[in-house]
């Protein structure tokens, strides 16, 4: 007896729309989404001497270099204020995006193996790296927060406005910008595995070109003819208005603000774009 097409629960097919996020399907697999967060977060640093220990470790160790390097070496000004505070703000918020984007930008070589033997929303993988690594964010923003405490009784000049209260948007910023970045590089290293190295090493020339160890304002004085590739990365605008929120130095811009959502809008569902038309056949050529 053939059962009518119109009462069947579910329809799984290759067919999509240009831009579809799945919600109602990802919402249905919530408990696998679940799952793969747990994962995420189990196994990252599962069989280490230190385990967890390295989420505290990783940033401080790297914001520590930075000051030797920068500031102390090179004699970079943050403008009053602790140069080691100012660079964990960058730091923190860098880590957020880099972690999600190199966790992303592998999702269907990594993971070929589950999705070649069983259906569930695809997005779902890249997905729940961002949300887990919600949890390292925050344990690194602590780090952040004690240190901010410190500094503060010590008299420093910094200072919490009026634009914090927009922090958390620039939060799902990096992670958005991480996703969508993220889904289109492992769409192409399906067929060009030579990216899985470029990235590596685009990620370190990124990180120079965003701002992180250094204020904008410092680029200006010394490469002004430059300064606008600086300036309209999004990451830059990103990280820039973090520490103007959080230390009250640098500046923010509103026009700045908009075109960052709107590049990370752009690149965002590039990726969906991206992400679902490679869902289809990436498993005869990963």
């Amino acid at each position: 007896m053939t059962q009518n097409r119109d009462n069947w629960l579910y329809t799984i097919s290759s067919k999509h729309k240009l831009i579809d996020l799945n919600l109602k399907e990802i919402w249905r697999y919530r408990d696998l989404l679940f799952l793969f967060v747990k994962r995420d977060l189990v196994t990252v640093y599962k069989q280490t001497v230190l385990g967890p220990l390295w989420y505290f470790i990783e940033p401080l160790f790297t914001t520590l270099i930075f000051t030797l390097i920068f500031n102390n070496v090179a004699n970079i000004s943050t403008g009053g204020v602790p140069s080691f505070l100012f660079n964990l703000a960058g730091v923190t918020i860098w880590n957020y995006f880099k972690v999600c984007f190199m966790s992303t930008s592998n999702t269907f070589s990594a993971n070929a193996a589950i999705f070649g033997k069983v259906y569930f929303p695809r997005i779902i993988v890249p997905v729940s790296v961002v949300v887990s690594n919600l949890l390292r964010f925050g344990i690194q923003l602590l780090v952040f927060i004690c240190f901010y405490i410190y500094y503060f009784n010590q008299g420093a000049e910094i200072s919490l406005n009026t634009y914090t209260v927009l922090f958390p948007f620039l939060i799902l910023i990096m992670g958005m910008l991480g996703l969508g970045l993220g889904m289109i590089i492992s769409a192409l290293v399906t067929k060009y595995r030579d990216l899985k190295i470029l990235v590596t090493f685009g990620v370190q020339l990124l990180m120079y070109i965003s701002a992180v160890m250094y204020p904008v304002s410092y680029f200006e004085q010394k490469l002004p003819e430059y300064v606008w590739f600086i300036k309209f990365n999004p990451l830059t605008s990103v990280i820039e208005s973090v520490r103007y929120m959080l230390l009250s130095t640098g500046e923010f811009s509103l026009n700045m603000f908009f075109y960052t959502i709107t590049v990370t809008l752009v690149i965002f569902f590039t990726g969906i774009i991206i992400f679902n038309k490679t869902e289809k056949n990436f498993i005869d050529t990963v």
